[in-house]
């Protein structure tokens, strides 16, 4: 089964004073860098939803795609641009796995044990959860919902992903925290503010 990759950066970034944190470093490397390196192997196409300039992104080689819903609608219209962009792009393509781009420790297995859980459990849709905590943007989307997700955005200014998600069959997959050899990492670890960066630096011990 074809699946492209979506990482979403398509957020202004308050919490972090604006610009692309994506583009911040963690120890000593870009944390888009590091988000790239987790997910690309896991899939077969891999795009950059993010709005703005798509200039400053070309280093990383990725097509990048813009919300066509205005104002900052939220990640629903993220997910919305890669099931467009995979409907033109890919033809054979029936899903996509969206992932945050400020999310330095995903999983190596996440898209594999996703699509093993909507396998299993005969649903439509899937999120990650970990300790306790679902991850509405991490997930598996299939691109034939394009047209009903643009129809919500569009004519019922929906913007909650749960919202959305609830309207279908959905399930939600659990992944435990990792560090066998460390300190507990959630795999869903989001680099929101300047203290998670440094969080993040610490979390990433002398391996880096």
């Amino acid at each position: 089964m074809t699946i492209v990759g979506l990482l979403l950066a398509g957020g202004q970034s308050r919490r972090m004073g604006g610009g692309d944190k994506t583009l911040r470093p963690i120890g000593g490397r870009l944390l888009l860098e590091r988000v790239i390196e987790r997910i690309r192997p896991q899939v077969d196409e891999l795009i950059l939803n993010a709005n703005g300039d798509p200039e400053r992104f070309t280093r990383f080689g990725l097509p990048v795609v813009a919300d066509t819903i205005p104002d900052f609608a939220g990640p629903l219209a993220g997910i919305l641009a890669g099931l467009d962009w995979a409907a033109e792009n890919c033809p054979g393509c029936a899903l996509i796995a969206s992932v945050p781009a400020d999310a330095p420790f995903l999983p190596d297995d996440l898209v594999a044990r996703l699509l093993h859980g909507m396998e299993s459990a005969g649903t439509e849709m899937v999120c990650a959860e970990s300790c306790g905590q679902p991850h509405p943007v991490v997930g598996l989307w299939p691109v034939r919902l394009r047209e009903e997700l643009r129809r919500a955005l569009t004519d019922e200014g929906l913007r909650k992903v749960d919202r959305w998600t609830a309207r279908y069959r959905f399930a939600t997959v659990a992944f435990d925290s990792a560090g066998e050899t460390g300190p507990a990492i959630d795999p869903f670890f989001n680099a929101n503010r300047p203290e998670d960066f440094a969080t993040a630096e610490q979390l990433l011990g002398p391996a880096r």
